[in-house]
């Protein structure tokens, strides 16, 4: 690394499948953990190449239907081999770079993954808007795509999407809830009217 630039883990590209499309495929492994933070617990699903899913207490419904959707049949095991969790807890404590080097895994297609790369490009500290991040990946007339696949994230705080705000500068729409958006922009520095 050279100066200010940071590398940061990218979205790990894998093939989309239905659940369809698994029929006859072996159950696949995760591993689950949760932490308890100031903004609530925080569940983490994991498998072996990075982080699945994270979501708030509370959304752990939402969660399981999409990990459903996503590997048809699985089977949660608990444990965190990879050290999710203390790297959150880190970030958490004031360490904005300790979720830099997290592999995630969140499935998705194309296009997710390359909105949910260019969310990890956000430096920790800083928002950009819908209209801002589509430029960024060479759509700029898709900022209403990048705000439905920005909802679809499945690894919120790591895949930073609270980073996001509307072109007037107001929070816009979070599944944690805007109190917790609130609180993690406050906590990376960012002044908010």
């Amino acid at each position: 690394m050279f100066g200010n630039e940071r590398e940061t883990a990218a979205v790990t590209r894998t093939p989309v499948e239905s659940p369809a499309a698994r029929e006859g495929s072996e159950t696949v492994e995760l591993w689950t953990s949760t932490i308890h933070s100031e903004i609530g617990p925080i569940v983490m699903v994991m498998d072996s190449v990075g982080l699945c899913a994270l979501e708030f207490g509370g959304g752990e419904e939402r969660m399981k239907t999409a990990l459903s959707r996503r590997f048809g049949s699985f089977v949660l095991h608990g444990g965190d081999e990879l050290g999710v969790g203390a790297r959150i807890e880190d970030y958490l404590a004031g360490d904005l770079h300790a979720l830099d080097e997290i592999k995630v895994n969140p499935g998705g297609t194309a296009f997710q993954q390359t909105v949910w790369n260019a969310l990890r490009e956000i430096p920790a500290g800083t928002t950009q808007t819908y209209a801002q991040l589509a430029a960024s990946i060479g759509r700029p007339s898709a900022p209403r795509a990048v705000g439905l696949a920005n909802g679809q994230n499945p690894v919120s705080i790591v895949i930073p999407c609270h980073r996001l705000i509307g072109s007037n500068g107001a929070l816009t729409g979070y599944a944690g809830g805007l109190e917790r958006k609130r609180w993690l922009l406050r906590h990376e520095g960012v002044r908010l009217s």
